[in-house]
């Protein structure tokens, strides 16, 4: 069967651009050519002690009550940050925000969060509470990013705020896999921040 030619030669994507395609995620990556493929990832882990996670999941809890998370500022500054700085804490990474990254006219735009340390991360925010949109902006910037970086699995994960998702790029076999199991906050905070400081110190 014949691919859909999706991309222009001529037209320049962001990408943001990527979320707002109507196109289904694996045809959209075989223009990079990559496949999708839907399954349960095992996801490293670190088995460090987080000493102050049980305050963090507790100030969530107190405040998820009286805050709406209607809007992405809402969600960064009440969930999201929270998190990210716990991580930079406990591993000492880098983290940037707002990343720009340009490797050609369909691949170029913003991570929202880049954390580096042994291996890279690449955090994004779900727009319009959309993870499955939101999923497919995560891959086309993990296929940026393994354009510029030496590694050969790049991790990724998209979020609602209180909902995340994790995301797998191999550059060989040029597969990117799409876990299937999501994790909530406050519930699986604990589970969620192990697992990002695992990639990150590439347990």
């Amino acid at each position: 069967m014949a691919k859909i030619k999706i991309l222009k030669e001529d037209q320049s994507y962001t990408f943001r651009s990527y979320f707002e395609l109507p196109y289904e995620a694996d045809d959209i990556l075989a223009e990079f050519d990559y496949a999708l493929q839907r399954a349960e990832l095992s996801l490293p882990k670190t088995t460090k002690q987080l000493d102050r996670l049980p305050e963090l999941k507790q100030k969530i809890r107190t405040v998820l009550p009286f805050i709406s998370l209607s809007n992405e500022t809402a969600r960064r500054e009440t969930l999201v940050s929270p998190i990210m700085l716990e991580v930079i804490c406990y591993c000492q990474c880098q983290m940037r925000i707002e990343y720009p990254l340009t490797v050609n006219n369909w691949l170029k735009g913003n991570l929202d969060y880049l954390l580096r340390s042994r291996n890279n991360l690449v955090v994004i925010e779900a727009k319009n509470d959309d993870l499955t949109r939101g999923f497919t902006q995560l891959a086309v910037e993990l296929i940026a990013l393994s354009h510029i970086e030496e590694q050969n699995v790049f991790y990724g994960a998209v979020t609602m705020g209180d909902v995340w998702r994790f995301g797998k790029l191999e550059r060989n076999p040029q597969l990117i896999t799409q876990d299937i199991n999501l994790f909530k906050v406050p519930d699986d905070l604990d589970t969620l921040v192990r697992i990002l400081l695992g990639i990150l110190e590439g347990e």
